[in-house]
């Protein structure tokens, strides 16, 4: 008898279909060959499956049985094809019926007693399954609540291959899972952190303001615990809300490599991703055999910060290049090429100098000119040009650091921010376009018009700080993002010149 059923490959973030045909004969040998261009994981599989069959009494198919995987020229890996397997070998063998499997989709790995073990990549395979029309889809138990707030499907966790048996056959009446997608909804945006904890950096905290409502990218230069990294954590806090779709993007991300925590349906906050500054330029954007999404995806509508940028590998900080401008990253190999979402705000933050000290009021600087241009020299000039403010960070007086009063909180920052990114939207409403920082040259000419004396501000800033054409834009973007935050419809000299001097602190200290 052949045996027909639904269950689906991971490729990058993406599932793809996979239709798990299992065919026997008589022969007087019994022996079972997998087809279908299957990884060694799925190769394995065999002996896995045949084990946990007999473990929970049901017979193993007599004579030849031949299992097809297709399409044949899609790699299959992972161990999510076992369950599926399992099933069209009960139905090969006549154990159960080809019309209880209709309609319905599995995907789950077993173990040798039987029981199923979860799978990375259930979410985007539960909305292939929707978009596809299946009507039941059975996943492990571990993953059954990251599945059911894909709505329109009917889940089941299951917990064993008889679980899996007895709810096709009806003969386990086991309820879908509930999608708890409203539980989910009012958990989202809650932060364990406010910008209020931090005391003094109010030029630091308007810069990340500017950022928030504009979509812009950050550099923090700064003396050793001035509070780089205090400020860059509290960034999301003042982000728009991550609304419903945009936690559903990124949590596919995260369930594709297996980072969705235990029992985690939906992320509910901006991811802020901090790597190490030893990351290969692979764990940065991305890559492998088969690509992986990598650091820089993980970031999707939320943040990446990167601490002691000079540190990283230089490889690792150019690949940065091609996200940076379009929100997204492709990694090509010799068969196929794939492309990941990467729409983050990039903080990046330093020392001015190697030992951190050089402008600091209260310690001596040790480092030589040479040293300090070396260090400096760590970072492109392309890849500067694509961090929109460059902000020093000083140290912050005693009197403020032991004040009762709090600084700026969240809430306040936030409010300016939303009414921003209010008048963005309006503005792109027909474009596509959510941020000023993402907008190409037809809409900075339409938007970001400036009057005579301003076009003689920003052509007396272009010649004397050496900016190129690129940096010419960015000043342009931040300054409509200013005015936004001011509710002027023109930009005016004092949201141009605030601008400029966010683009200024870089030269002079690259200069040397």
């Amino acid at each position: 008898m052949l045996a027909k059923l639904n269950t689906f490959a991971l490729v990058g973030i993406d599932a793809v279909h996979v239709e798990v045909e299992v065919d026997n004969e008589n022969a007087k040998v019994p022996k079972t060959i997998l087809v279908g261009l299957p990884e060694m994981a799925v190769r394995e599989s065999v002996h896995r499956i045949e084990r946990s069959l007999l473990n929970l009494d049901y017979s193993l198919p007599d004579g030849r049985t031949i299992i097809n995987l297709a399409p044949a020229d899609l790699r299959k890996d992972a161990g999510a094809f076992d369950l599926p397997i399992a099933v069209g070998m009960l139905i090969a063998s006549r154990q159960m019926r080809p019309e209880q499997v209709q309609n319905a989709a599995l995907v789950g790995e077993l173990a040798l007693d039987g029981a199923v073990r979860p799978v990375k990549g259930v979410l985007s395979m539960a909305m292939t399954a929707r978009e596809r029309g299946h009507k039941r889809l059975l996943v492990p138990v571990e993953n059954a609540r990251e599945a059911a707030v894909v709505e329109e499907i009917a889940v089941y966790g299951v917990g064993t291959l008889s679980d899996a048996v007895g709810v096709l056959s009806g003969q386990l009446p086991l309820e879908p899972i509930p999608s708890g997608i409203e539980e989910v909804t009012t958990r989202l945006n809650r932060y364990d952190v406010d910008f209020s904890d931090v005391r003094g950096q109010e030029f630091a905290k308007r810069a990340l303001v500017v950022a928030a409502a504009g979509g812009h990218n950050v550099l923090f230069i700064g003396s050793p615990g001035t509070g780089k990294t205090m400020l860059a954590r509290r960034l999301p806090t003042i982000l728009p809300p991550l609304t419903p779709n945009e936690s559903l993007e990124t949590t596919r991300i995260y369930s594709a490599i297996g980072r969705l925590a235990a029992g985690e349906s939906l992320l509910t906050i901006r991811p802020f991703r901090s790597p190490h500054h030893t990351i290969s330029d692979a764990g940065m954007v991305g890559g492998g055999s088969i690509p992986m999404p990598g650091e820089i995806s993980l970031a999707h509508h939320g943040v990446l910060f990167l601490d002691e940028l000079p540190e990283f590998n230089r490889r690792s900080l150019e690949v940065l290049r091609q996200p940076l401008e379009e929100g997204r990253v492709t990694i090509s190999r010799a068969t196929n090429s794939t492309t990941f979402p990467a729409s983050f705000i990039l903080v990046a933050s330093m020392n001015p100098c190697p030992c951190g000290y050089m402008g600091d009021p209260k310690h001596a600087c040790k480092c030589s000119p040479m040293q300090i241009e070396k260090y400096m020299g760590r970072i492109s000039g392309p890849l500067l040009d694509r961090i929109d403010l460059h902000i020093e960070v000083p140290s912050v007086p005693f009197q403020e650091l032991s004040a009762r009063q709090d600084g700026t909180s969240s809430q306040e920052m936030r409010e300016a921010v939303f009414k921003a990114r209010a008048i963005q939207a309006e503005r792109f409403a027909k474009t596509g376009f959510l941020v000023n920082s993402r907008i190409g040259p037809r809409l900075i000419r339409k938007h970001c018009i400036l009057d005579a004396s301003s076009q003689k501000m920003l052509q007396s800033a272009m010649e004397d700080l050496g900016l190129s054409a690129r940096a010419h834009d960015r000043i342009l973007r931040m300054a409509r993002t200013i005015a936004d935050l001011e509710g002027a419809g023109d930009i005016g000299e004092g949201h141009l010149s605030e601008a400029i001097g966010y683009r200024s602190l870089d030269r002079r200290l690259w200069a040397r």
